[in-house]
């Protein structure tokens, strides 16, 4: 090689190199401007949850004690390391109590499990609180548990979810405190209720502790996990393959999916059941919740259900501030109340 070409060739090695460094460099500091702008997100989540939970007790306290309390479910589903000290301590998560002011002395009250929905998500009044204020004026103590892999409490509470795995403990752990806490809950009249992700919480629970509770309503439940991560895009779709979750797609793993869907647990119903669906549903599709009633006949199983056709609202078509969903609600209520006998049901 000439003196002239080496130099050429040296040079071009050195630019490569020092564009190759550079290239790293901005890499490194891309990475550190994601991981501070996710470290403020959780920081602003804590700090959203809690001013909530201030607008909780003005938006239902005159009618309802409100309380928020910290209890324990099941070991972490996947800790980072098995070996490490406290990697199997029961987890620690709050749970909120919302019991009717005017009890009467000696009154049993009958309770409603209420799991929220959302993957990432929590309690939040201002999709919840007309809800929980007409359960309590019927009488009804609600029991609304915020799961292990809620907001609100920062970044290593998140990455504990287990999507229809352990959050389904602890919603019924947070049950069985509430009945060994409160003497004045009626452990004979225990029903559930919940939409979307808090549908499939519900069915759930439902269908593994029939013992438990007397009656379900699951609205616009999620039922079919593999089917669901079929029609939704990759950005939902990562939040199931992350390494602290599931870690696998359902094509990696398809068993674990399906143990994860209430589709799959049909057979074991043994209480009441009321299903709702909306045909223009944006959110939990249609054909979804369509896959466990057609399942649930063809296991015999005596249910209920409704569809609303292209009912205003879409996935939210029953939980809106209009008298159209009022009227649904009612409907549910009614369903409610033939099994839990709430002291002033609605008519």
């Amino acid at each position: 090689m000439k003196r002239r070409d080496l130099v050429f060739f040296l040079a071009t090695c050195l630019v490569a190199s020092f564009a190759w460094g550079q290239q790293q460099d901005l890499a490194a500091q891309l990475k550190q401007v994601l991981q501070n702008q996710e470290d403020l997100q959780h920081r602003l989540d804590a700090l959203e949850k809690a001013i909530d939970d201030v607008a909780w007790y003005h938006r239902v306290g005159d009618i309802a004690l409100v309380d928020k309390w910290r209890i324990v479910g099941p070991p972490d589903a996947n800790p980072k390391n098995p070996k490490a000290p406290g990697a199997t301590n029961p987890l620690k998560f709050f749970t909120y109590t919302f019991i009717p002011r005017d009890r009467k002395p000696g009154e049993k009250l009958p309770v409603l499990l209420l799991p929220h929905g959302g993957v990432h998500a929590n309690l939040e009044s201002a999709y919840t609180a007309h809800i929980v204020r007409e359960l309590v004026q019927q009488g009804y103590a609600v029991i609304a548990p915020d799961y292990r892999g809620s907001t609100g409490y920062g970044k290593e509470f998140y990455e504990l979810i287990d999507y229809g795995g352990r959050e389904i403990e602890d919603v019924q752990a947070a049950k069985n405190w509430a009945l060994a806490m409160f003497d004045y809950l009626d452990k004979d009249r225990v029903g559930l209720i919940g939409w979307s992700h808090g549908g499939l919480i519900t069915l759930m629970l439902a269908f593994q502790y029939p013992k438990d509770y007397r009656c379900a309503f699951a609205g616009v439940p999620v039922s079919d996990l593999i089917m669901r991560l079929g029609y939704h895009d990759k950005d939902y779709q990562d939040l199931f393959y992350a390494d602290y979750h599931i870690g696998k797609t359902v094509r990696q793993d398809i068993a674990e999916y399906k143990r994860r869907s209430p589709v799959w647990h049909v057979d074991k119903l043994a209480i009441p059941l009321l299903i709702h669906t909306n045909t223009n549903d944006e959110d939990v599709n249609f054909v979804e919740v369509e896959h466990p009633i057609q399942a649930l006949k063809a296991a015999g199983k005596d249910f209920q259900y409704k569809i609303f056709q292209d009912a205003p609202g879409g996935h939210s078509f029953d939980r809106l501030d209009t008298p159209e969903a009022f009227a649904i609600r009612k409907e549910i209520y009614a369903f409610l109340a033939r099994y839990l006998s709430p002291p002033r049901p609605l008519r």
